[in-house]
């Protein structure tokens, strides 16, 4: 491959954080107008690639070239004058100013002593929603008050505004609904046309397959192969990633405990018809002890409302929740802790909803139970200490986590922090909302594990994914939700990606 054919030529690149090296002499290059794929564990040095690229760290040794030229990107502006553009998984969005200020940011309208021309700059808003089919959205909208999705949306369409000769997208439909994905597969192919080079970062081996001309694999700060998406099996491509071969996916189902056979037991949780913020209407659903039970359904059909009502973290307005047959008023996510069952609540953006970024790992873990460690008002941090690292090593978290802030871990081990944190709090109900988005094979595997050992010692798990597979191969039954309601219970040979998603869309 001649450097006239490369939009991308990353060589021998090193980047070191103290005794940590994320990236050791690992090589990169990717073909102009192609797709590629970046494929990795978290921590493989992914992110820290398309960080470089970004212009938001430097090498500290190796030499990266774009379009054929040498480049030194000491800041973004030199990333942009390169023809780079980075739509970021972990979003770079403002919340709280205005989707057409997030937009145009850095390249508004100006006229006069550099004062912005605020009509000008609603008019190009509008006009670039509507040219990336984004009408629905209104440019005076504050960030704020968008969804995931439609956020994870407006991310990519800033990168595209900026007419990028290379787009690096970060997990970019880790956020998206299958509608959504099918709006991005619009978007790439238009600017593919046009001759724009991709990067595009995903843990989701059918959309590599479907968006990806070619892929390299990095497995601890280095490249360890560079293939034809064609040319490599999944098998092959996991193998490469974890540096083993996996021989399942997904764990075994076992037979359900005793536990979860005792009809004269009541459940774990259970709602009788009950009413959340309009969005969830008459919602019937039985957790059991001893079951991991699916939760499927389209992006909006009130999965997310369902969860904090479950949690406390939302009121419901009519219906009623029941713990071990008991009915419960949860008015806070205080309440869930004192029911009699301590229920866990993994949601889906850990990075707002789930972690205290700038706090160390530790104090995370620890937050929810620290009344267990204190005695008039002092914290015996030895005991506290030890429980914590007890959690972590369940979780595979390296130790310095214990000290380190939550935001210096790849997003795979801030997922996992957030897991140790409800272990430790020993939970009988698990609450997952989504908990694999945007982490690699590996971590995937570990959380399934836990699922089904947890679920083996007598815990009950609520688990809603965005993809099928893992409910079907995970879940030993699946509630569909359409408009707030269930609509149908799948379960045994039944259960299957064609039927649950027949409900999902016929309902």
């Amino acid at each position: 491959m001649n450097d006239a054919s490369l939009a991308i030529d990353l060589s021998n690149v090193t980047k070191r954080f103290g005794a940590t090296v994320a990236l050791d002499g690992a090589s990169f290059r990717v073909r102009r107008g192609t797709v590629h794929a970046l494929l990795g564990e978290n921590g493989a040095g992914k992110s820290t690639t398309v960080k470089l690229l970004s212009g938001l760290m430097q090498p500290d040794a190796g030499s990266i070239r774009v379009m054929g030229n040498d480049v030194t990107m000491r800041g973004p502006k030199d990333a942009h004058r390169a023809g780079v553009q980075t739509a970021f998984q972990e979003m770079t969005l403002v919340r709280d100013l205005t989707v057409a200020q997030n937009l145009l940011m850095s390249y508004e309208p100006t006229g006069f002593l550099g004062r912005i021309k605020s009509r000008e700059a609603m008019r190009q808003a509008t006009e670039w929603l509507e040219k990336l089919e984004l009408s629905d959205v209104r440019p005076g909208a504050y960030i704020r008050d968008l969804s995931l999705p439609v956020r994870q949306k407006i991310e990519i369409a800033k990168a595209i505004t900026r007419d990028p000769r290379v787009l690096l997208l970060d997990e970019p439909t880790s956020a998206l609904s299958g509608a959504d994905v099918a709006w991005l597969a619009r978007r790439i192919d238009a600017l593919k046309t046009n001759g724009v080079t991709f990067v595009f970062i995903s843990h989701r081996m059918q959309e590599v397959r479907e968006f990806c001309d070619s892929l390299t694999v990095y497995r601890n700060g280095r490249d360890v192969g560079e293939f034809e998406t064609a040319a490599i099996s999944d098998d092959e491509v996991i193998r490469l990633v974890i540096g083993r071969s996996m021989e399942a996916k997904y764990p075994p189902k076992e037979a359900p405990p005793e536990i979860a056979q005792d009809q004269s037991r009541p459940p774990a949780i259970e709602a009788r018809r009950i009413r959340v913020d309009g969005v969830v209407t008459d919602f019937d659903l039985k957790l059991k002890a001893g079951e991991v039970h699916g939760i499927a359904g389209l992006q909006g059909m009130g999965q997310r409302e369902l969860f904090e009502a479950l949690f406390g973290a939302t009121y419901i307005d009519d219906g009623e929740i029941r713990i071990d047959g008991k009915p419960v008023t949860l008015t806070s996510t205080a309440d869930s802790l004192k029911a009699g069952v301590s229920t866990s609540f993994l949601p889906e953006d850990r990075k707002t909803e789930g972690l205290f970024l700038r706090l160390p790992g530790g104090e995370n873990v620890s937050l929810p139970v620290i009344g267990r460690y204190t005695r008039f008002g002092l914290i015996d941090r030895k005991r506290e200490q030890a429980a914590i690292s007890r959690s972590l090593a369940q979780m595979e978290v390296n130790p310095r986590a214990l000290y380190k802030p939550c935001l210096s871990f790849s997003g795979g081990n801030q997922q996992k922090i957030a897991m140790a944190k409800w272990m430790l709090t020993q939970s009988r109900v698990w609450l997952m909302f989504d908990p694999t988005r945007g982490i690699d094979v590996g971590t995937k595997h570990q959380i399934f594990v836990l699922m089904r050992a947890f679920a083996a010692a007598g815990g009950a798990v609520l688990f809603y994914s965005t993809d099928v597979p893992e409910l079907v191969n995970v879940c030993d039954r699946v509630s569909v939700m359409y408009r707030g309601r269930n609509v149908g219970e799948l379960s045994g040979n039944a259960l299957t990606e064609e039927s649950v998603m027949r409900k999902m869309l016929s309902s």
